[in-house]
């Protein structure tokens, strides 16, 4: 279903995968701001929307009901897309799933709107809910993202940055949602186990950081199936995960002239090193799969009888998330 046709969905009906992400409610996109829905329309359409599927494989497996379900899925969706609005202009991308950027389309101002609109629907729509919890919790998600962008602002330009440093921003920016999603379907239902959200917190956060460790071998054209635009954030001046990893013992200071990747192999000893150093990264990230499926083990006590199908579809999120071997990043 195309983004232009969502207006004849049924309200809150979410469109069919592949799709338009744009979930429908005329309360969320009024129709006397047309502006605002043309610019929502293009946002929305061509996204793979995984986050919302990870919701929506919670809710099924925890037994969710559907309006709860759905509540949850724009919500993510909402934080998601709002979050790309603010970086995308922030970071002056020019694209954004293969389209104009919607700063560049609609103007910086109308983006900057666009996702403070989202951000404050997600609060409607949630106390509307009325779950205390679960609406105090997606607020301090959201706080975490601005932190988040906050400190990655304030590494552009900084070659001597290392990898604890990079964590943390990947933990407040990308893990956060991960964890969102873990976490929130639990809420929703008032499972509020400390020592259960111990465990869903541990598992996001692992998520996050295999997602975006994943996402910054695509810039150096590593697993680069889905054709990310090669060395785009060392040209904006950004070292990202890999790229700290990789250039640990080189000169830095030559990095700051990198513009392609055959650059980037000089820098770092040619690019028989530079797949070494990739496999290197590899091995480093396994342990980290290994902790994670540490984690969905100790999950499985937490669970009633009939959840306990819900490991077997937690256990391979890691291929998908940082291998990149069946879903693409939404």
């Amino acid at each position: 279903m195309r983004a232009t046709e969502t207006k004849t969905l049924p309200e809150n009906r979410e469109t069919p995968a592949g799709g338009s992400l744009k979930i429908y409610n005329p309360k969320d996109f009024p129709a006397y701001l047309p502006k605002l829905n043309q610019l929502f329309d293009d946002l929305f359409s061509g996204g793979k929307g995984f986050r919302a599927k990870l919701i929506q494989m919670m809710a099924t497996e925890l037994g969710l009901e559907q309006r709860c379900e759905r509540l949850l899925a724009q919500t993510i969706e909402f934080i998601h897309n709002a979050s790309l609005l603010h970086d995308d202009l922030i970071d002056g991308s020019p694209l954004r799933r293969g389209k104009t950027a919607a700063w560049r389309a609609y103007t910086p101002e109308y983006a900057v709107l666009a996702g403070d609109y989202l951000l404050a629907r997600v609060m409607v729509n949630l106390s509307s809910y009325g779950n205390i919890r679960l609406v105090q919790y997606t607020s301090e998600v959201i706080s975490d993202l601005l932190e988040g962008e906050w400190l990655q602002d304030s590494l552009v330009g900084d070659f001597d940055i290392d990898l604890s440093q990079l964590d943390r921003v990947h933990n407040l920016k990308t893990a956060s949602l991960f964890k969102w999603c873990l976490r929130a379907p639990f809420l929703a239902i008032s499972r509020n186990e400390p020592s259960l959200h111990t465990i869903l917190e541990e598992m996001g956060t692992l998520l996050g950081q295999l997602f975006q460790r994943g996402d910054d071998l695509l810039d150096f054209n590593v697993r680069n199936d889905e054709g990310k635009a090669v060395m785009g954030d060392l040209q904006a001046g950004y070292l990202n995960s890999f790229g700290v990893f990789a250039a640990k013992e080189s000169d830095r200071t030559q990095l700051k002239t990198c513009k392609t990747l055959t650059q980037f192999y000089h820098c770092v000893g040619g690019e028989t090193i530079f797949w070494k150093k990739v496999s290197d990264f590899d091995e480093q990230n396994k342990f980290l799969i290994q902790l994670y499926r540490h984690h969905v083990t100790n999950l499985e006590k937490y669970l009633l009888p009939e959840e306990k199908h819900l490991l077997k579809k937690l256990e391979p999120l890691t291929d998908i998330l940082y291998w990149r071997k069946s879903e693409r990043r939404g």
